[in-house]
C-alpha cells in the first residue's frame, strides 16, 4: 500500500507542474499581440514656466496604437526626451498604482493619446537649450525609451524611438 500512495503523490506533483506549464504557455500566447503595439511622439507643448525655480513644464503626448487582436493596457512609458538632438532629461508615464480594470483600455485598432508632464530644470541642461525650450524655438523633438504593455495574463517590455 505504501508504494501506491507514493505513486499517487508523484502523479499529483507531476499534474501540478503540468498545470503550471499550461498556464505559462497560455499566458505567452498574448505576447505577439503585445509586441505589435506602436508608440509615436505627437507633441511637446510648453505649459508653465517657473522663473523662481528655473523650471519649465511641458505636456508630452504619445499616441499609442493597438493593431493586434487582444485588448491591452499601457502601464509604464520610461523615456528620454531630446530637443534638437540634445538630451533634455528623463520622464515617466505610469499607471502602475491604478488597478488593471481602471486603466485606459486599448481595444483592437484603438489609438489613444497618453499625456505626461515633463519638467525641464535649467540646472540640468545648458542655458542655451533651456532658453530655446522656454521660447518654443526647438524645431524637433525625439524620444527613446521603454514601454510596458499588459493583458490580464501577460506583460511585455518594448524599446522604442520616435520623434517629430
Amino acid at each position: 500500500m505504501g508504494l501506491q500512495s507514493k505513486m499517487t503523490v508523484y502523479a499529483a506533483i507531476a499534474g501540478v507542474f503540468a498545470l503550471m506549464g499550461g498556464i505559462i504557455y497560455y499566458a505567452s500566447l498574448d505576447n505577439t499581440d503585445l509586441e505589435q503595439v506602436e508608440i509615436k511622439l505627437t507633441s511637446v507643448k510648453l505649459m508653465d514656466i517657473n522663473i523662481i525655480d528655473n523650471q519649465a513644464k511641458f505636456e508630452v503626448t504619445f499616441l499609442i496604437k493597438n493593431p493586434g487582436d487582444k485588448t491591452l493596457t499601457v502601464s509604464v512609458i520610461d523615456y528620454q526626451l531630446y530637443g534638437d538632438d540634445v538630451l533634455l532629461g528623463s520622464g515617466q508615464y505610469s499607471t502602475t498604482d491604478v488597478a488593471l480594470p481602471g486603466r485606459a483600455l486599448f481595444y483592437s485598432g484603438a489609438e489613444i493619446p497618453l499625456k505626461n508632464t515633463f519638467v525641464l530644470s535649467k540646472s540640468e541642461v545648458n542655458s542655451e537649450i533651456y532658453e530655446k525650450a522656454v521660447n518654443e524655438k526647438i524645431t524637433n523633438f525625439t524620444s527613446e525609451g521603454n514601454m510596458t504593455t499588459q493583458t490580464a495574463w501577460s506583460e511585455v517590455d518594448k524599446d522604442f524611438t520616435t520623434g517629430y
